[in-house]
């Protein structure tokens, strides 16, 4: 089975929802840092009180981007990603325009993809793209990631964790086969106890989001006590 601390270090920590405070992120960052998680997942406004939270840490601060529709132009996006940088974002996870992907239009996708990762690549920080798998056919899934072979963001994502569903064992497989080892995969949205997200990193996920690392690392340590 996969180390402890290289479990850990898959998990970005999340915090995303609306009624978050600053103690909240305190705490999320604190816990981060103790648990070695890589990364803590929040939206841009926080940004800035996290980097310093964490600034005597490894722990990534990463911006959710278009968060959680998509619905917001390429151009927003960008300035969204810049301003994340600018205040000492580590990562960003954006979503994709969901609706264009749905009428066919996946040059649309493949501009805005471009944008974003080369803001990113500028910036010297790590990119996510999140398809919304619940939305999506298979055929619009590896359409996304057949984009991203060619774009090369860092990673593919299946979801927001805000969608009808989150991720699954054989979303992570076909976006894995799909993207080889150009592009790496995060699960992310209903990863809440050990035993899916060792299925998770099975499947091929190198990230797992989700608000449950706590609970899972936990859970390692008793299966290892036993």
């Amino acid at each position: 089975m996969i180390e402890l601390k290289k479990l850990a270090n898959m998990v970005d920590h999340t915090l995303l929802k609306a009624d978050a405070t600053k103690d909240g992120f305190k705490q999320l960052c604190k816990e981060a840092d103790d648990y070695g998680f890589k990364m803590v997942a929040i939206n841009s406004y926080p940004v800035a009180m996290c980097r310093e939270f964490l600034k005597d840490s490894e722990v990534h601060v990463g911006a959710a981007i278009g968060f959680p529709l998509g619905q917001t132009t390429i151009e927003t996006k960008v300035f969204e990603v810049q301003d994340a940088i600018k205040n000492g974002a580590d990562e960003i996870d954006y979503v994709i325009n969901i609706g264009k992907l749905k009428d066919g239009d996946t040059e649309y996708i493949r501009e805005e993809m471009k944008a974003i990762v080369n803001a990113s690549r500028e910036g010297e920080i790590i990119s996510k793209v999140i398809l919304e798998n619940c939305y999506l056919t298979d055929e619009e899934k590896v359409a996304v990631c057949e984009i991203a072979k060619e774009v090369k963001p860092d990673f593919v994502k299946t979801s927001t964790g805000f969608g009808t569903g989150g991720a699954t064992l054989e979303d992570v497989a076909l976006m894995k086969k799909t993207v080889g080892d150009g592009v790496k995969v995060k699960a992310a949205g209903g990863i809440r106890d050990l035993a899916t997200a060792l299925k998770m990193v099975e499947a091929g996920a190198e990230r797992l989001g989700t608000s449950s690392g706590i609970k899972i690392v936990e859970e390692y340590k008793t299966l290892v006590k036993e």
